[in-house]
């Protein structure tokens, strides 16, 4: 009876999984999952502590992603630490664990996840499938590598629903073993296959080829969601990643900032803006809070260390700041004139007119009356080319403003 009742519960758990695969897919909606706290960490020097995780976490739930690659437990105590802080504490988001398709790994993937629900755990398979991986790295046939692939699945079901498998270095890898690979994963148990360009190769069109190739030629494809990992080597990551959802990925993986190995990774932020912004073009919805990107940016930057270039999309400091003389006039007119969305849409604060060299009087006259300083026109004119004969280099912050005014005042 004991066994009658297990197989009748794993056949209900079986068919409510298949049940929401199916609604996922059927909604067309793309579901994020952030992988910031592992792939993200493993950039030199983006170590972070295990409160420091948490704290990430809490922050990519509030901002709605959908699962967080939470950590590779195998690989240390820290991760494992990490994880379990996050078990019941972290609940909107299904929490994973990477793993060899090794089954000690999948047994401390189990125990670092132990107490969250089954619905809200899941683990990440990774095998190499490439002839570099092949040959050189596995020292293991086409025929083995399925084998590993099949045996890891079916021992990961017995401790999971939510089983994912990537085959390592896919875009460098054949496309028929890819697809084969593919199809025996699935046949094994797995609820996600991932398509991982691992060194980062791709062009936006070859990404497309490869999406339809597997729509079309895994045939069990229907029964699981289709996840993309796009690494930046080429600069092309959020690009690659947007020809995927274009081509029907279901998951994106990408980290806050585009943290990650060697270039990084696909930037979360980059890819939900372009999204926000293309809504006519990508017809897919999705789950994030724009607003909560900007803060998120800046506290992955101040955790890791690993500071935001000024020019970076979406958190950079330079984003909403400008210079230029026409751009301010611009902006003070209607600040759609030079933003393609204003800084509250992302949760940014506002719009900084830099007094410089190429500074207007209409900048300068603004900020004055900011600073409720009375001034006529000719004050401005005057402060402006004053500015212009300052030394490279020199910041007029407000203290330099007054004193240039008085300056003007006194001549």
């Amino acid at each position: 009876m004991s066994n009658f009742l297990q197989n009748v519960r794993s056949q209900i758990r079986g068919t409510v999984r298949d049940a929401v695969i199916r609604h996922h897919k059927r909604s067309g909606a793309v579901l994020f999952s952030d992988t910031t706290l592992r792939d993200g960490e493993q950039m030199p020097g983006a170590t972070l502590e295990p409160d420091e995780k948490l704290e990430i976490a809490l922050a990519l739930e509030a901002a709605g992603v959908h699962s967080l690659d939470a950590g590779f437990p195998a690989s240390s105590e820290a991760d494992v630490v990490a994880i379990q802080k996050m078990v019941g504490v972290v609940k909107g988001p299904v929490l994973t664990a990477l793993c060899r398709t090794v089954n000690s790994d999948i047994d401390a993937a189990a125990r670092a996840l132990d107490g969250n629900p089954m619905r809200k755990r899941g683990v990440s398979l990774f095998c190499g499938t490439s002839p570099l991986h092949r040959d050189h790295k596995l020292q293991k046939s086409k025929t083995e590598v399925l084998k590993i692939i099949a045996d890891s699945i079916s021992y990961a079901n017995n401790a999971f629903q939510i089983v994912a498998f990537s085959p390592e270095d896919a875009s460098r890898t054949e496309v028929d073993f890819l697809c084969e690979c593919y199809k025996e994963a699935i046949d094994a148990g797995a609820t996600t296959i991932g398509f991982p360009d691992t060194v980062g190769i791709l062009t936006p069109e070859k990404t497309a080829d490869f999406i339809k190739a597997i729509h079309d030629r895994v045939p069990n494809i229907d029964k699981v969601l289709l996840a993309v990992h796009f690494h930046n080597d080429l600069g092309l990551a959020v690009a690659n990643t947007l020809a995927a959802i274009q081509h029907g990925g279901n998951v994106v993986q990408c980290t806050v900032n585009g943290i990650g190995e060697r270039a990084g990774n696909a930037a979360l932020e980059e890819v939900v803006m372009a999204l926000a912004m293309n809504a006519d073009q990508y017809k897919r919805s999705f789950r994030i809070d724009t607003t909560k990107l900007a803060p998120l940016c800046q506290l992955v930057a101040e955790l890791t260390g690993i500071a935001i270039p000024k020019m970076k999309p979406i958190g950079g400091s330079n984003v909403f700041a400008t210079e230029a003389g026409i751009h301010q006039d611009g902006l003070l007119k209607n600040p759609d004139t030079y933003l393609p969305f204003r800084p509250e849409a992302v949760g940014a604060d506002g719009i900084q007119l830099v007094l410089g060299r190429h500074s207007g009087g209409k900048a300068i006259a603004h900020r004055l009356r900011q600073l409720n300083l009375p001034h006529t026109e000719a004050d401005a004119a005057h402060v402006v080319a004053q500015i212009k004969r300052q030394p490279k280099g020199t910041v007029i912050d407000d203290t330099r403003l007054i004193e240039l005014l008085k300056e003007c005042r006194d001549a």
